[in-house]
């Protein structure tokens, strides 16, 4: 038998959006206002707040509206028809509505506000709100009623409402010796009775929204990860563009030389001298005849650091020596981490065997 072998298209692979999106993909999808979330979630939880209000205090908002009931027909239906009547009376409904409706609002306010930020954070994008025209362009907006997204909110509708039904339906079955009852009943007693069971059924409903929107807000994670994907050129694409950015680069520089700034400070108390120009340069060395062929340089500085150096090698009880033409040849010739060539052995021994003789060491180089 003939063995057909087909081409294998690379371009195509590369192609493909198979790999997760890098955080920089995240962060750039993030400022564009492309994120997950389930504004059903969003809705299902600020009904159930609404509900636990009304549960809670429910007893306080139907005693100060009857209240209001009873002050309008006892008082106001008496009162004479003037101009300052009628403007007390429209004033005092107006506030008195207010301070029915301010906590509604209020709840409406904290419970919106925090589950969009348990779900995205803070982000603000007015760029979202602006006019476009491609959003009343007729064949897009068709697409979108005709897309896969379409039908599947559709389905969601359809499950919803199937599930806030037979919510209802059972929450009416298990209370319908409540109901029946409830004729008998004043009709304080049977407000009562009709009102405590709309609260339930609200607050079952409202769970069982919860719990479709926990799935939805899963879907939406899932959705998301997927229109985010890259494909393996454009990752490579970005990370060369990254490269290439003036700015990252900088900022990479900087924080590189932040790091080695912090690491050079954190060894140089292990430094055995100080050699300074005095004041322009500063080269902390340190040697261990145990495990160095010749003294390193842990630490150097201008200027700035330099005396910073000479402040922590004064802390650690450093020896600090003043050699002018050593501690800039030092400086310009070495780089941290380079041990000291030939041509500065002489001086530099002396110049150690001076610190030890001050230090009482007998050990040229032996630990301390």
């Amino acid at each position: 038998m003939t063995a057909y072998r087909y081409p294998i298209d690379l371009q195509y692979f590369a192609g493909e959006k198979t790999e997760k999106a890098t955080p920089h993909k995240r962060e750039e999808s993030r400022k564009k206002g492309q994120v997950f979330k389930s504004t059903d979630l969003s809705t299902a939880i600020s009904l159930l707040a609404f509900f636990l209000y009304f549960r809670v205090a429910g007893g306080a908002i139907g005693e100060k509206l009857t209240g209001m009931i009873a002050d309008y027909y006892n008082n106001r239906l008496t009162m004479s028809v003037s101009e300052n009547n009628v403007h007390r009376l429209f004033t005092d409904l107006a506030f008195q509505s207010l301070s029915l409706i301010a906590p509604f609002l209020i709840v409406a306010l904290v419970v919106g506000a925090g589950s969009q930020l348990f779900q995205v954070g803070f982000l603000f994008h007015p760029e979202q709100i602006m006019f476009k025209a491609e959003r009343i362009d007729p064949l897009k907006g068709l697409k979108r009623i005709y897309s896969l997204r379409a039908i599947i909110e559709l389905l969601k509708s359809i499950l919803k409402i199937a599930v806030i039904g037979t919510v209802a339906f059972s929450m009416i079955w298990i209370n319908r010796s409540a109901v029946i009852q409830s004729v008998n009943q004043s009709i304080g007693g049977g407000l009562q009775t009709m009102a405590r069971i709309v609260l339930n059924m609200g607050m079952a409903a409202s769970l069982a929204l919860i719990a479709l929107s926990l799935i939805d807000y899963i879907y939406q994670k899932y959705d998301y990860e997927k229109n985010i994907r890259m494909s393996r050129q454009d990752i490579k694409d970005e990370f060369k563009n990254m490269e290439g950015d003036p700015q990252i680069k900088s900022r990479i520089k900087q924080r590189q030389k932040q790091m080695a700034m912090r690491r050079m400070m954190q060894e140089l108390p292990k430094a055995d001298v100080v050699i300074t120009n005095p004041t322009h340069f500063a080269v902390a060395l340190q040697y261990d005849s145990k495990k160095m062929t010749a003294p390193v340089v842990i630490a150097k500085g201008a200027d700035y650091l330099a005396l910073k150096i000479r402040e922590i090698a004064r802390k650690h009880g450093i020896v600090i020596v003043e050699k002018k033409p050593l501690a800039r040849a030092l400086y310009h010739q070495l780089d941290i981490g380079d041990s000291v060539p030939e041509d500065f052995f002489k001086a530099v021994a002396e110049l150690l065997a001076y610190v030890y003789r001050i230090k009482g060491k007998h050990d040229f180089g032996g630990k301390r």
